[in-house]
């Protein structure tokens, strides 16, 4: 990877042409593509666009290769068709280099599987983001930031306190110039204000048995009730509990021959993985949201 390559995601009324264009455009100013995927939703008359390339090297005279590309984009935004019907005509683009790696503040509670996977990953070289800092409203894990190295804050929330200490944890997004918010097995529910403030830049885990096992061993309930399959999903965050888009889910089959607690091990195992290819997919620009769903270029 190097400071020439770049990222474009595009979202906008489908129509003809936007392939065709983008491709030229990138042509006209020398940039070799090296991975393109989109996608044309027939249900919601969107188009996404998702294209991976390599810039000219700058002869240092004049704007920079970037400034260049990004006033190119911004013409061709500007002159696509507009949409057909009602359908929405907004168009967003994004430019990003692929050499700028998101930084995550990651909170959780007392489970620590995710946490633990996530801190693993990225000292492995495995995540496509770094982990900034680890927020904590129990004390309880962190030895575990510590031991990787990771800066640790433990902030205790109550009711009374709940405003007071979402304030602070916007502050250490503002402090450690966080780009995403992962909650990992977080157990509190995030403020309307939060979610409207960290739109598309939170992502949570949890058990996929909501909503028919809500509260308190959620997997014992499921073992009471024989359950075939369990399972874990990743989503963007919003004012709607655990109802936002889905990035992805995993899942595997089990039977009568495995006990709540097994089925507890298996279920963390697949929050990990889950979560982690998530983060992933967002580190790498690859999960577009599509009103209450996402594109993602996998």
């Amino acid at each position: 990877m190097n400071d020439r390559e770049f990222v474009l995601t595009l979202s906008c009324p489908d129509g003809r042409g936007i392939v065709a264009a983008v491709a030229n455009l990138l042509s006209g100013h020398g940039c070799t593509i090296t991975e393109s995927q989109q996608f044309g939703d027939p249900y919601t008359g969107r188009f996404f666009l998702r294209t991976q390339f390599e810039a000219e090297e700058h002869d240092g005279a004049g704007p920079t290769g970037e400034d260049r590309l990004r006033e190119a984009f911004a013409r061709m935004a500007a002159g696509l068709p507009a949409p057909a019907g009602d359908a929405d005509p907004t168009v967003e683009w994004r430019l990003w280099k692929r050499t700028r790696r998101p930084r995550m503040l990651v909170m959780v509670s007392k489970f620590g599987h995710c946490l633990n996977d996530l801190l693993y990953r990225g000292r492995s070289g495995l995540l496509e983001a770094d982990i900034a800092a680890v927020v904590s409203n129990h004390p309880d894990l962190g030895f575990l930031a510590d031991s990787y190295g990771v800066d640790f804050h433990h902030l205790p929330v109550a009711p009374e306190t709940k405003e007071e200490q979402e304030r602070r944890v916007l502050e250490l997004v503002d402090t450690y110039d966080v780009d995403l918010v992962v909650l990992a097995r977080y157990m509190q529910v995030l403020s309307e204000e939060l979610c409207t403030k960290m739109s598309g830049r939170i992502i949570n885990i949890h058990h996929s048995f909501l909503p028919s096992f809500k509260g308190a061993r959620p997997y014992h309930q499921a073992h009471a009730r024989g359950v075939k399959l369990v399972g874990a999903t990743a989503h963007y965050v919003t004012a709607d509990l655990d109802e936002g888009p889905i990035i992805e889910q995993e899942v595997a089959r089990v039977d009568h021959t495995h006990s709540p607690e097994q089925l507890t091990a298996l279920g963390r195992d697949l929050e990990s993985v889950a979560l982690a290819r998530a983060v992933n997919w967002h580190a790498q620009r690859r999960v577009l949201l599509n009103g209450s769903k996402t594109v993602v270029f996998r």
